[in-house]
């Protein structure tokens, strides 16, 4: 449950992002079968968190614990999934929540 928490946590910034950036990144898209089969063979990676923005895309990071590459993927409503972000050195972090209590 952490785990998942933690990196859905890791995603949400790259959700909004991802999201306003669908127009840009259009070139970058394909059926989501075939590019969770590209991200497995050509890199290794599976699905490690999954969220659902907030105009109903689905948020995916894929990520390779073996080579630490990792893709952040968006697939809006009966579209295509598109590749927003990709990069090295995939962490898994299972860090506890921070206290933001004020009251000394």
């Amino acid at each position: 449950m952490k785990r998942t928490f933690i990196l859905m946590t890791f995603g949400i910034g790259a959700m909004m992002l991802a999201a306003q950036q669908l127009p840009a990144q259009s070139r970058n898209c394909a059926d989501r079968a075939l590019v969770v089969e590209r991200l497995a063979q050509s890199y290794g990676e599976s699905r490690q968190s999954i969220g659902l923005a907030s105009d109903n895309s689905v948020v995916e990071v894929f990520a390779s614990m073996d080579t630490g590459s990792w893709t952040i993927t968006v697939t809006r409503p009966g579209g295509p999934t598109c590749l927003v972000a990709a990069g090295q050195a995939f962490q898994y972090l299972n860090e506890p929540l921070a206290n933001f209590d004020t009251q000394s």
